[in-house]
Order: structure tokens, then C-alpha cells, then sequence
């Protein structure tokens, strides 16, 4: 069994012909809305991956609350730990360029009224298994869910997406962490050039499994033995990376709760990831495990 804990939001997003810079004014083309936030997509890509999903997460009682869930309730994933408050439901507002770049600005809504309280009602009980965790809520709820999980003897999975000042106190709780080049660039105060031996000082620092995903290059691991471990992407032209990196974690919790060693989890998850690049938007583009498989041979 998974446990996320985490946010989920009602993504909002327009497509734009390039990212404006600030101070100006860009003309745009299309408009939708798709359920997302990184929580519920880590989610969603978990169940589809294969995995049993608990989502412990927060909604308003507003009209975005079902859009939002909406995806995860028809894909099978348990919402009964959901947390639901007056008013509103967590929005990401989305600009993605014609060559599939984004910026993200986020409204916290019913996440920001997640606490450690609601760490401690969700994860009562629990032994072992999987937890993903984000940083889409505050870090005192997710803090406190990262002590549970050590105690409770849970892998925890924690994604350092959107960095925070607080990020460096986290990060080292966590059985594993996941981090693109930039988070973990900031997280180490160590450059591109200087990545994979950033990657094994921390790792032996801490103790620790971290993970640094490389887009278009797939992702590069290194466990707290000092095993090294780097996976491939797909060769792809991306239509949009919304999401891919949710998908990322999502797959590759999955793939672990199954009883998968790490490389053969990240080969996983780095091909779903590259799928999820193919279509527009976060959750609706977080492929099913068949199509996984048939892009895996």
C-alpha cells in the first residue's frame, strides 16, 4: 500500500506562444482546466502504475473540489482520509510555451490548512509500506508525517518540488529523496558540473537514497552503500512536462511497493515520466502501466 500525503489543486492552464518575461503582456491560444497538484498526481500515477493508493490531501467545499478529485475517484485511488474545509479548493495556474516549458504559480487553498495533526490521524496504524511526500503543504504536516514514517518503519519518498528555504532541514528525514538538477543544486550549493560527486557525499552524509531526475537525460541515482545507478529516457519531442516528474515519483513508489530493486523502479518510471511529456497537462497525460510496458519492449 501507498500513502501520499500531500496537495491537491485544480490545475488552470494556458498555452502561450513563449513565456513572458515580467512586466509584459503575452497573447495566448487555448484554456482548460485538469485535476492536479503534486500530491493527487503522485497519486494517480501510483494507481496507475499498478499500486493500492491511499491520497490524504486537503479540498475546499467548493465547485474545483470534485473536478479536482474527479480522476482520482474513477481511477480506484482511497480518498476516505481527505480532509475537507470551508473554503477553497487549492488552484495552480499554468503557462505552458509552444516548446512545452512552464511556469507555475500556486494558490494553496484547502492544502495550506493541512497540520501535524492530520499527519497523525493518517498514518495511525500504518506499518511499512510506501509514503510519497511533496512540498505543496505546510512543512510542519509534512515534518511530522516523515518522523511517523521512520518510526513506523514506511519507506518515505520525499520530492524536494517546489523548493523551500526549509527544503535542507527535510530533506535528510526521508529513506529517499527525489530532486531535478536545479532543487538539487540549491539543496547542496553545488553546480551541474559537480553533480555526481554532490550525489555521493550526500548520500553517504546522510544515509540516504537520493535520486536527481534529468529530464530529456532520464535520472541518475546513488543509494547510501554508494551504488551508482543511472536510467534513460525516451527519445521524445515533449508536447508538455507538466506532471512528468509527479509520474516520475508515482511510478517509482509503485514499482518498489512491488517488490522492484531501485534500478529496475527508475527504468520504470523514467520511460512512464517520458510518456507523460506526449500529451497536454499533468494528470490526464500520466500513462497506464500497459502503455508503460509496451514502450519498455
Amino acid at each position: 500500500m501507498i500513502t501520499v500525503f500531500g496537495s491537491t489543486n485544480l490545475d488552470q492552464i494556458g498555452t502561450v506562444s513563449r513565456l513572458p518575461k515580467p512586466g509584459e503582456t503575452v497573447a495566448g491560444g487555448t484554456f482548460s482546466m485538469a485535476a492536479g497538484g503534486k500530491g493527487a498526481n503522485q497519486a494517480l500515477a501510483a494507481r496507475r502504475a499498478g499500486a493500492e493508493v491511499r491520497h490524504v490531501s486537503g479540498v475546499g467545499k467548493d465547485a474545483f473540489a470534485d473536478l479536482a478529485l474527479a480522476l482520482l475517484r474513477d481511477g480506484g485511488v482511497d480518498l476516505s482520509a481527505m480532509k475537507v474545509v470551508d473554503g477553497a479548493t487549492g488552484i495552480a495556474m499554468i503557462f505552458v510555451d509552444s516548446h512545452g516549458e512552464n511556469v507555475i504559480a500556486i494558490l494553496p487553498g484547502a492544502n495550506g490548512a493541512m497540520t501535524a495533526d492530520d499527519a497523525d490521524k493518517a498514518l495511525a496504524g500504518v506499518r511499512g509500506g510506501v509514503m510519497l511526500l511533496q512540498q505543496e503543504i505546510p512543512q510542519v504536516a509534512t515534518e511530522r508525517a516523515l518522523d511517523i514514517g521512520k518510526a513506523q518503519g514506511i519507506t518515505t519518498i520525499l520530492n524536494t518540488a517546489p523548493f523551500l528555504d526549509t527544503t535542507a532541514q527535510l530533506a535528510p528525514k526521508a529513506s529517499i529523496l527525489i530532486a531535478n538538477e536545479t532543487e538539487f543544486a540549491l539543496l547542496t550549493g553545488r553546480g551541474v558540473a559537480e553533480l555526481d560527486a554532490a550525489m555521493a557525499d550526500w548520500a553517504s552524509m546522510h544515509h540516504q537514497t537520493v535520486i536527481v531526475t534529468l529530464g530529456g537525460d532520464g535520472a541518475r541515482a546513488v543509494t547510501a552503500e554508494g551504488r551508482a545507478i543511472q536510467v534513460a529516457a525516451l527519445p521524445i519531442k515533449p508536447v508538455d512536462t507538466v506532471g512528468a516528474g509527479d509520474t516520475f515519483c508515482g511510478y517509482l513508489a509503485a514499482g518498489l511497493d512491488a517488490g522492484l530493486d531501485l534500478e529496475a523502479a527508475m527504468k520504470r518510471a523514467a520511460v512512464a515520466a517520458s510518456l507523460a511529456c506526449l500529451k497536454p497537462g499533468a494528470q490526464p497525460a500520466i500513462p497506464m502501466a500497459r502503455e508503460v510496458a509496451a514502450a519498455m519492449g
